[in-house]
């Protein structure tokens, strides 16, 4: 089998950022999708994410995402990544770093200040509602923006190379 691209990255040297992780254009209709890796933590050098904040930053973000006008329409996916280090985000279009920094931005920045139930967690509408913590949410989303997305340069928009 070959060797998927991510796998291809020396994990040892990621810092938190914002990444093109691939761009992919179905061979049919040249439809462009874009995937970025939003890297909250340094792998294997700091603490991941609980799956409890984890969700709920999913459940948050996913909902803003929808929402968002400008891009309710390009957004294919957004989740975790297995190894709680951050999040996968894909949008049709070919896309830099730089281009989805602002949306990134508003989406943790609206995390960040969220009030109120997270939306989509009762048991109707989650298959693990108990496994939600908003406040670790907004810890996690604050620390990106200011970690991170406050910060945002060539060495945390392009992946190290080893």
């Amino acid at each position: 089998m070959e060797r998927i691209a991510s796998f291809t990255i020396d994990h040892n040297l990621l810092e938190p950022g914002v990444y093109v992780s691939r761009i992919d254009q179905d061979p049919d209709t040249g439809a462009v999708v874009t995937t970025f890796d939003l890297r909250l933590t340094a792998p294997n050098r700091e603490p991941v994410m609980d799956t409890a904040s984890v969700h709920a930053l999913e459940h948050l973000i996913a909902t803003y995402l929808r929402n968002d006008p400008a891009y309710c329409r390009r957004v294919v996916y957004f989740g975790p990544m297995g190894c709680r280090t951050g999040f996968y985000l894909l949008v049709f279009g070919d896309e830099t770093a730089q281009d989805i920094a602002p949306l990134v931005t508003r989406m943790f920045a609206f995390a960040r200040d969220f009030q109120g139930e997270v939306p989509g967690a009762t048991p109707a509408e989650c298959g693990n509602y108990h496994d939600s913590d908003l406040m670790g949410a907004r810890w996690w989303a604050r620390h990106y923006l200011d970690k991170t997305l406050s910060r945002l340069d060539e060495a945390h928009t392009t992946y190290p190379q080893a």
